[in-house]
């Protein structure tokens, strides 16, 4: 790892084993891009790889070559107006809305060992400076006296850049900045598939696949969150890409607030990536002094296709992301009551409902939504974070010490940010909601979002939260977020500060998440939207886990944790198992398959398990202790996908044979593959232990064989394999052909055998799942 200047050509080349970054300095004084890929020499030259050229039509800046024109240069923080016709990373006015056309030239560089934190925003960290190196490039409009830091961090063990952007008034007259993005990646090629992650509530992560064209594909939300709708983390894929071969590139930015993610393909078959804040809306000043940091982006490339850039990923988010105790810990087996009494509970109830948990080896109990105020149902009370008497009359300290001295441990569900025109907070301060200063406001859950731009309402939130969890026995808290933000107006902010809304309020709720996490290190945050509206890796940067969909139906939850696994960490991903028929889709499914599926997370329960047959509950057990055995590879393995919904190209590689997909995917996207069957696994660090979950949606008459690959073994190891079906029956295919003592060659290129049951009568329906586990 190392990053390197060469004066005589004028060039930064940032190198790892993995990847080069290489900035050249133009003839401009301006840096841009020369090369982005697999590692070079670092002692070569390689300005020349910028390519300069006359065109029709072009433009060019007196002085410099005519064949310098800047809309066909790669740049590294492009600005507009000077010819370059792009999507600039950088728009400004002047106090009086006068245009204000930039020149940022390079002045000076730093170079440092380590990573700089970045003030009031969360940011990947290093434990120690051997693990990365960090160049600053400082460049001035010299007219304008803006200045702006454009900084870059190299990893030692990972192919990723790190990019943000600091953005500073050098000079003596107020400005405001409309567009301030964290980076920009110019590539010379246009040849790829542009895939990103969307959906909805309860649908979230979806993977889309479709062929940049000509223009303008973009992503972003507007909602005050990072969204269901659009979660901000794209990639690049040549067209044959695979989980295991070709040329992948990922863009995450560490934001939950309102982003963009643009993709531009120029009139000459390049590509631009723009990404950062949302402009839409977004104005903010800047006196003379001050400085804007921008969110942090992550770049990370690879040739050997999605899996590689995963298991980055995973890893770099894992372990300089996620930070604090629960970082590399375990993550406790919970029940949560919601789906079993939602607001209709007392204390006799939850208590029985522990009790039936610890019985089954559970560790911890979670009180969801309900505990507070008046709330018997969503109209009233959020806000008033005072215990409901009538449902807890010993208090939650007295509910809490109770489960507690079972052998459990205690978590609670708040929504700070959230509070109901019905409620003592909201006659008190009806200021502090958002919009307040508007006549009519829009209401979603039959509430209104606090303004956490608001100091005074962050230190509210803080000495009401801290005062809770100082004074109960609280392991967990789940944080949740139910709505979006509607009329982004703030009674504490002047009309010329508005646009600046949607940022304040997402510094608020990193300020608020980081004085709580640090005054209570021990406490695992669960960070929630309405599941997973604000899935993203802000979140993660405070809270080590995050409910991944308010869907628990094992079926839909497949294509979730599906896309979901592109980026993040199977440790992060909060997957329960519920009751059936499933309250969101209204399916039944095996209670193994539910397990199976929710095993690959942070593991947990939403029903009632008082409701539960003796069966059940015997089925509950051995998951319980099947999943306390293989916690470790669970959460903190590395994750393959195997075979299931498209993001390769038509085929997820893998799965050889076998009954076409059901074509179970979002709509307009590129055809899921083999959506019918779908099948990953994880595997321990040193390679000796692995689980493989295989699931079969529906079941199909006298269905032919096919074999799954498997990968992250060590070849030269032999492995004792046991398969567990959901539904086992006699003379079951994949136990027969598959268990018993296997060499991990043969497992890697030969794989296990599935498919041959049913032609007799052996069908075991729909919905069926087989798990296996492997152990050398």
């Amino acid at each position: 790892m190392a990053i390197v200047w060469h004066p005589d050509t004028r060039e930064f080349h940032l190198q790892n084993s993995y990847v080069s970054y290489i900035i050249s300095l133009l003839p401009d004084n301006s840096p841009g891009l020369a090369y982005f890929g697999r590692p070079l020499d670092l002692e070569g030259r390689y300005s020349r790889l910028v390519r300069f050229e006359d065109r029709g039509l072009t433009t060019h800046q007196s002085g410099l070559p005519s064949s310098f024109c800047l809309d066909y240069v790669p740049r590294e923080y492009p600005t507009y107006g000077r010819g370059d016709y792009r999507i600039p990373a950088i728009t400004l006015e002047t106090e009086h809305g006068f245009p204000v056309i930039l020149d940022l030239q390079y002045r000076e560089h730093w170079i440092v060992q380590g990573k700089p934190s970045v003030p009031g925003l969360p940011a990947t960290y290093c434990d120690s400076d051997a693990e990365a190196e960090s160049l600053m490039l400082t460049l001035e409009d010299p007219s304008y006296q803006v200045q702006v830091d454009v900084h870059y961090t190299i990893f030692r063990d990972y192919p990723v850049i790190a990019r943000r952007a600091s953005i500073r008034n050098g000079g003596v007259q107020a400005l405001r900045i409309l567009r301030a993005y964290s980076a920009v990646l110019d590539l010379d090629s246009s040849d790829w598939d542009f895939i990103h992650f969307s959906g909805a509530w309860a649908r979230e992560r979806h993977v889309v696949r479709r062929p940049l064209a000509p223009g303008l594909q973009s992503i972003a939300s507007s909602r005050g969150s990072s969204s269901a709708q659009h979660n901000p983390a794209i990639m690049l894929a040549r067209r044959e890409a695979t989980e295991t071969a070709g040329e992948v590139l990922g863009a995450l930015l560490v934001y939950s607030g309102n982003h963009s993610i643009e993709v531009e393909v120029g009139s000459h078959g390049d590509t631009r990536i723009a990404l950062g804040i949302n402009p839409f809306g977004f104005k903010w000043n800047l006196s003379p002094g001050d400085v804007l940091e921008t969110p942090e982006a992550l770049f990370c490339y690879t040739d050997h296709g999605f899996g590689d850039l995963s298991l980055s990923m995973h890893q770099l988010l894992g372990r300089h992301l996620v930070r604090g105790w629960w970082r590399d810990r375990e993550r406790p087996i919970l029940i949560n009551n919601w789906e079993a009494t939602y607001f209709q509970f007392d204390e006799q109830k939850l208590l029985d409902i522990a009790r039936s948990a610890k019985d089954l080896g559970i560790e911890l109990f979670v009180l969801d939504d309900g505990w507070f105020g008046k709330r018997n149902d969503d109209r009233s009370s959020l806000g008033d974070w005072e215990v409901n008497r009538d449902k807890l009359p010993q208090g939650i300290e007295g509910l809490a010490c109770k489960i507690v001295d079972m052998g459990l441990s205690f978590g609670l569900w708040i929504e700070p940010e959230m509070v109901n025109p019905d409620s003592n907070l909201y006659r008190q301060h009806p200021d502090w909601a958002v919009g307040s200063i508007l006549e009519r406001r829009t209401l979603g859950r039959n509430q209104l979002v606090l303004d956490m731009s608001r100091l005074e309402v962050v230190e509210y939130l803080y000495d009401t939260l801290s005062q809770l969890l100082s004074q109960v026995p609280i392991s967990y808290i789940k944080w949740d977020m139910n709505r979006h933000i509607t009329e982004p107006v703030s009674a504490a902010l002047p009309a010329d500060r508005q646009g600046e809304f949607f940022h304040r309020y997402m510094l608020g709720v990193y300020e608020l998440y980081r004085r709580l996490t640090e005054a209570f290190p021990r406490v695992l945050f669960e960070s929630c939207s309405a599941g997973g509206n604000r899935f993203d890796a802000g979140m993660l940067a405070f809270a080590p886990q995050a409910w991944a969909s308010d869907d628990s139906d094992a079926i839909e939850r497949l294509a979730i944790q599906w896309g979901t696994s592109f980026f993040y960490p199977p440790s992060a991903i909060g997957a329960h198992v519920s009751a059936v028929p499933n309250h969101q889709v209204g399916r039944i499914t095996p209670l193994w398959t539910r397990a199976g599926v929710a095993f690959f997370g942070a593991f947990g329960y939403e029903l009632d398990p008082n409701k539960l047959s003796e069966s059940d509950k015997a089925e509950i057990r051995a998951q319980v202790d099947f999943y306390k055995a293989w916690r470790r590879v669970f959460q903190f393995g590395r994750f393959y996908r195997l075979a299931g919904f498209c993001a390769a190209g038509g085929a997820t590689g893998g799965m050889t044979g076998g009954p076409a997909g059901t074509g179970q995917g979002w709509p307009g996207s590129r055809p899921a593959g083999n959506s019918n069957l779908v099948a990953w696994m994880s595997v321990s660090e040193d390679s000796r232990r692995a689980v493989v979950l295989i699931v079969q949606v529906l079941a199909r008459p006298n269905p032919g064989f096919y074999r799954i690959p498997l990968r992250g073994l060590d070849p030269d190891l032999s492995y004792q394999v046991r398969c567990r079906p959901a539904l086992p029956v006699k003379d079951e295919a994949a136990i027969r052909y598959n268990e018993g003592l296997r060499q991990g060659d043969e497992l890697i290129n030969v794989g296990l055998l599935l498919g041959g049951d049913g032609w007799n009568g052996l069908s075991r329906g729909d919905f069926a799942s087989w798990l296996f586990t492997l152990e050398g």
